[in-house]
């Protein structure tokens, strides 16, 4: 039965990172008046590559009721004070930028960023625009400390980094403590009626019942597109890669650990760097139509300078949303809901995301129908949202030395959001104006915005002649700030 905040009883399908992060969430929330089970087959593996994450996901530790010292050392975690995009253009200018975290420490200096792209943008003046001149977690990275300070006036944004599969073990362990039911097997077979899901069948022969079943079964879709045949909305038509092959790396000394994320562009795609303490991630996403399995594994080991003797994960990716996210009584969150492709790190956020707007919608007075609608609506416009982002960096390429760089550019069909903001930013017109007409489609606000315009280099009225400028007083100011307030580094746990 469903009572006006949370149902009698769930039944998640699927473990992992996501379907954990849904047992350990809705015990939390709705906690033993509502008996969650959650269905897991140690034959079905996880994706579990995932080792990035963006600001939001700290809250959802608070949320639990979490500290750092609870959940890191038992992860791997480091901190991540941002991304570092490095060989997506051909521009020796515009090689690399970094795009920050935001803090309150940065109001200064990021205006004083946000006016030297008008100025480059109008042509007004050569003036410097590389984010990482202006903002503070660009620092951390270049003194390689952590955002840990007792110092500070107040919270600031920063990321972990992590093993995905490590996290999914201490979920695990927390979800059981709250009371939820760990049920080991297959389901067999899903019994549906009038677009609801009626009973699993277990492999074992058994039925099970719940008010609300929650798909977590990945890129299969066990409930929501295979049982109840929910229609699916592909991006490959803006977004190319779906695929990807991952291989860990050992620290090559004990230097602090610099707390960011690296992208760097391939010929069909881009690397990922995350270090944890005992490891770094790396991995080659790119597309299939560009590049083979065989070849992407041999680029990466090539990037990597490591050899046959490191086994290699291969991942095949569907990148896209379901048209409808919560559907009569089931609801798809993570991979089985939709993926984007990790570039910025997002896959977890959306997991995150939709447990809240899910809790909000099960609490809400408000009919059922209605609330599913807006749900839906939000979550598509949170998936959307983040393709324009995403899309955006391949957009923005000037590489010119491969098929797939040029095909960014060309054969892309341009998201109407991304297409609406570049022609805005390229006219000259009032670039605030046009964030605030899209203030309500948008998920990446003014300041990622204006990092991934400057960062790769968008500006007609560039004199590529002149040489770059560089903002030495903002720098200074970064240094003593940064130097004040932070000095805490984390060490590899072996090299």
């Amino acid at each position: 039965m469903m009572n006006q905040t949370h149902p009698a009883s769930v039944i998640i399908v699927g473990g992992g990172t996501a379907g954990w992060m849904c047992a350990a969430y809705l015990a939390k929330q709705w906690g033993t008046s509502t008996h969650i089970t959650l269905i897991e087959s140690s034959q079905i593996g996880t994706v579990g590559v995932g080792e990035g994450s963006t600001p939001f996901l700290k809250q959802f530790f608070a949320d639990l009721g979490w500290q750092e010292q609870d959940w890191m050392p038992d992860c791997d975690a480091t901190y991540k004070t941002g991304i570092e995009f490095a060989n997506w253009t051909n521009s020796a200018r515009f090689s690399q930028y970094f795009h920050p975290f935001f803090t309150p420490l940065d109001q200064h200096t990021g205006e004083l960023f946000f006016n030297s792209c008008q100025q480059l943008r109008s042509g007004l003046a050569n003036a410097d625009v590389k984010p990482e001149h202006y903002f503070s977690a660009a620092e951390m990275v270049r003194k390689r400390v952590t955002p840990q300070s007792s110092k500070l006036p107040g919270d600031i944004d920063y990321a972990y980094h992590f093993d995905a599969s490590k996290l999914a073990l201490r979920l695990h362990s927390f979800s059981m403590k709250q009371g939820v039911t760990h049920r080991e097997g297959k389901v067999a077979e899903v019994y549906t009626e009038a677009g609801n899901i009626r009973g699993l069948r277990m492999e074992q022969g058994d039925v099970l019942h719940a008010d609300l079943y929650v798909d977590c079964s990945g890129f299969i879709g066990l409930l929501m597109k295979k049982a109840l045949n929910a229609p699916f909305k592909r991006y490959r038509d803006t977004l190319f890669n779906n695929a990807a092959v991952a291989l860990p790396t050992m620290h090559g000394n004990d230097d602090p650990i610099t707390p960011q994320t690296r992208s760097v562009g391939m010929d069909s795609g881009w690397m990922w760097q995350i270090p944890l303490t005992t490891r770094i991630g790396n991995g080659y996403v790119y597309s299939a139509d560009f590049c083979s399995a065989d070849e992407a594994e041999a680029a990466l080991r090539k990037a990597l300078n490591v050899d046959d003797g490191i086994p290699a994960r291969h991942l095949n990716m569907e990148v896209g949303r379901l048209e409808q996210h919560w559907q009569g009584n089931c609801v798809a969150i993570g991979l089985a809901q939709g993926f984007i492709e990790p570039l910025e790190a997002t896959a977890l956020m959306l997991v995150q995301y939709a447990l809240y707007q899910l809790v909000d919608g099960v609490g809400s007075d408000k009919p059922l129908a209605r609330a599913q609608q807006e749900y839906n609506c939000e979550m598509n416009r949170m998936f959307d949202g983040i393709r324009d982002y995403i899309a955006a960096h391949y957009y923005l390429n000037t590489r010119t030395d491969s098929a797939y760089w040029t095909a960014c550019r060309h054969d892309m069909v341009v998201p109407d959001n991304l297409q609406y903001l570049l022609e805005k930013w390229d006219s000259g017109a009032c670039f605030e104006t046009a964030l605030d007409h899209l203030d309500s489609e948008l998920v990446y606000l003014r300041p990622s915005w204006y990092c991934i315009l400057a960062g790769m280099g968008r500006f007609n009225q560039l004199d590529t002649s002149q040489p770059a400028p560089v903002n030495r007083a903002s720098i200074a100011h970064l240094e003593k700030l940064v130097g004040h307030y932070f000095s805490h580094q984390q060490r590899p746990l072996s090299v």
